[in-house]
């Protein structure tokens, strides 16, 4: 953060995608940070543009680059909406730099995820599968209702993103699921189905079902399915905008401008306790 004036530098990763211009956007929409830096990979096209003309807002005078340790002095925080490979990249520079992450990626796997644990050791890092308001509140009320439900009812995850997704269950289905094993004192790894083929047999009445739909431009659609007797209770959240998820990480980045280094979820950003 500038301590003369309160505002907060932030780099974005991933600039000249959507879900980076969607970010810039987001900032450009805030008054408490400023897009300083923007990150993108060495084989770009986007490389020496500017990061506002990118993103239809007009010149910004932030040029696009390769090297974040280049703008290392341009900014304060780093937010992260990449490729699990890059997003560990710029994880292990910030870690050197001293620099504050925003981290939305999914798809990391449980040695880059114990990576990003260590590293939030040495710096502050929000790390969420989905920084959408409205999906971290979905999260606390699928505590209350899988508590109170119990093992009567079935429980089915559904999720619908677009083609270009390339990691299915989505991270955010997956946080879901978490939740709801944790509140039924189950062990994801061990009751989670991923797909059903053929002769499945009986349903195993403790086992968490996913199923995964890809087409189109769909943004981001969850639902969490308990099935009972003679009822069904649906929980649904949709996205039609990156922006829902772009306006959660400037939230997050504002946020944590000047925490202590420590790794923080959506619910710490919004002051909502898990697991109560």
């Amino acid at each position: 953060m500038n301590e003369s004036t309160g505002i907060t530098r932030v780099a974005i990763s991933g600039a000249g995608g959507r879900m980076g211009r969607t970010l810039a956007e987001a900032c450009e929409a805030v008054s408490q940070v400023e897009v300083t830096a923007a990150i993108e990979h060495a084989d770009s096209d986007c490389l020496g543009r500017d990061l506002g003309e990118l993103a239809g807002l007009g010149r910004m005078g932030v040029a696009v680059v390769a090297d974040l340790a280049s703008v290392a002095a341009d900014f304060d925080l780093l937010i992260e909406f990449t490729r699990p490979e890059a997003t560990i990249d710029n994880l292990r520079e910030c870690r050197r730099l001293g620099k504050a992450m925003v981290i939305g990626t999914t798809g990391l796997s449980r040695e880059q995820i114990a990576e990003v644990e260590a590293a939030s050791k040495e710096i502050p890092v929000v790390f969420a599968p989905n920084m959408s308001i409205g999906v971290n509140v979905l999260l606390n009320l699928l505590r209350t209702a899988a508590a109170a439900l119990g093992d009567d009812y079935d429980v089915e995850i559904i999720e619908a993103h677009h083609r270009h997704k390339v990691d299915a269950p989505s991270g955010t289905a997956l946080k879901l699921g978490e939740v709801v094993a944790d509140a039924l004192d189950r062990d994801l790894d061990e009751c989670a189905v991923y797909g059903r083929e053929g002769q499945t047999g009986e349903r195993d009445r403790k086992t968490i079902g996913f199923a995964t739909v890809r087409g189109g431009d769909v943004v981001g659609d969850h639902t969490v399915l308990f099935a009972g007797e003679g009822e069904r209770i649906e929980l649904t959240h949709k996205a039609s905008s990156r922006m829902t998820f772009a306006g959660g990480a400037v939230r997050a980045a504002g946020w944590l401008s000047g925490r202590e280094p420590g790794l923080y979820s959506m619910q710490d950003v919004l002051g909502l306790v898990e697991g109560e």
